[in-house]
């Protein structure tokens, strides 16, 4: 067995660092939706939307709720993870710049949650999926297929 320094990370424990924050991401985001969606429904994520100040109520809860129930289910199986994660990273940022950030840095009112979401969301954007995801094995399937 090689010596290897405490603080290096090997490829196989990388890949699992990997997976963990995109699948805790996905859950947080998933949950989130499934709550726009079935408890609040659109009507009421479109009214809430509104007394925030959300430009086009009406249109954006219903798609916000939609993005954050598919995205964090994309994430959680890792299919279509960056196009999933730049989506839940962008609905970040405008929760961010539109609702939180004159709450100032620490919650209940300020953008400290919203920031990590956004974090994490920019992380798997960067990182990708990782080799424990459906796109991994999608990935792997078409190279053997066009050897």
């Amino acid at each position: 067995m090689a010596n290897r320094p405490l603080l290096a990370a090997t490829p196989a424990q990388q890949q699992l660092g990997i997976a963990i924050i995109r699948i805790v991401t996905g859950i947080v985001f998933l949950m989130h939706g499934w709550q726009k969606v079935f408890q609040f429904g659109f009507a009421g994520v479109t009214g809430a939307f509104t007394k925030m100040g959300v430009p086009m109520p009406g249109v954006m809860g219903p798609f916000i709720a939609l993005v954050e129930l598919l995205g964090g289910a994309a994430l959680i199986v890792g299919l279509l993870t960056r196009l999933a994660a730049l989506g839940l990273m962008f609905d970040m940022l405008g929760a961010i710049l539109l609702v939180h950030l004159a709450g100032g840095f620490f919650l209940p009112a300020g953008y400290e949650y919203a920031l990590t979401l956004f974090a994490s969301s920019l992380a798997v954007v960067l990182a990708g999926p990782g080799a424990l995801s459906v796109d991994a094995t999608l990935a792997s399937r078409s190279t053997r297929t066009t050897l």
